[in-house]
């Protein structure tokens, strides 16, 4: 899935490419954190209980 240029020259406004890259992985992270959390059924901490 590709990101469409504009979206990506607007990205290149506001960060540097390592900044690009860092916040690339961070989401790729987050998202394998969730479907992870997902496959073992596990909801959000409640607090207090």
């Amino acid at each position: 899935m590709g990101v469409p240029d504009g979206v990506f020259e607007e990205v290149r406004r506001h960060f540097s490419e390592k900044e690009i890259v860092d916040l690339t992985l961070i989401v790729a992270s987050m998202n394998a954190w969730n479907r992870i959390a997902i496959s073992f059924r596990q909801g959000p901490v409640k607090r207090g209980e």
